[in-house]
């Protein structure tokens, strides 16, 4: 089977490491089934996409709706590459999946608005299909409504032009969207489960998410929760698209 390709940009090692082992765990991938290029550490390297099955890009630290002024030298880079792999990627409709920072560099590409009026709280939301999703081949397998895990300060405000919205939430309305027929994008988090996500949030206590004095009671509600149906979003897109 041909690779696929995380695109990641956790600063932090430890959380970058606990990412790429979650998106392997949570995919079904084997050693050498999933690879990784670190965007806030290494420029983009010259990649032949035809060598990779689909691409995922993974959440980060990096807030798209931040003034320019007050983005580092690597956020600005990591976002002039990206523009211009999904150049690319959307232009030959190739399999991709944008995941939580994915949802909003996707929207941003193509046409949409990332702010600060739909952001979520750390935890779980109920997440429900539309229409469109119901009949999607990647998001079919889930319920109509179920949990997912979400924590983010900024949110697409509408859905991109052209884009096919499939789900949405009371507090965030785009939760995830189409674009073509292979291009995906979710606000929530497809990689996780409720350890995984109290190990995250332990590392970005002080980064403005909730208010560190919080964390211990934060993270006993979390370990009481579980979101098992949104992985079936990677799950299948990994099942979908993987190729010899």
């Amino acid at each position: 089977m041909k690779p696929f390709l995380l695109l990641a940009t956790r600063v932090d090692d430890t959380v970058a490491e606990a990412e790429f082992a979650a998106f392997a765990r949570s995919g079904g991938l084997g050693p050498g089934e999933l690879e990784r290029v670190r965007l806030e550490r290494d420029p983009l390297p010259d990649l032949d996409l035809d060598a990779y099955s689909g691409i995922v890009l993974g959440g980060s630290p990096y807030c798209t709706s931040d003034p320019e002024e007050e983005k580092s030298d690597a956020q600005r880079r990591v976002e002039v590459e990206l523009h211009g792999l999904l150049e690319v990627v959307v232009g030959r409709d190739l399999p991709f999946l944008g995941a939580c920072y994915g949802i909003g560099t996707l929207g941003v590409h193509q046409g949409g608005t990332v702010d600060r009026t739909y952001g979520e709280p750390v935890g779980t939301v109920p997440v429900t299909l539309t229409a469109a999703g119901r009949d999607d081949p990647v998001f079919a397998a889930l319920p109509a409504t179920f949990d997912a895990y979400v924590g983010h300060k900024e949110a697409l405000h509408g859905v991109p032009p052209g884009a096919v919205l499939l789900a949405g939430s009371a507090p965030c309305p785009v939760q995830a969207f189409r674009v073509g027929h292979n291009v995906y994008a979710t606000q929530f988090h497809p990689e996780l489960d409720a350890g995984g996500f109290v190990e995250r949030c332990a590392v970005y206590r002080d980064e403005g998410y909730f208010d560190p004095a919080e964390f211990d009671d934060l993270a006993a509600r979390l370990r009481t929760t579980s979101a098992p149906f949104a992985p079936l979003v990677w799950r299948r897109f990994v099942q979908r698209y993987a190729r010899d």
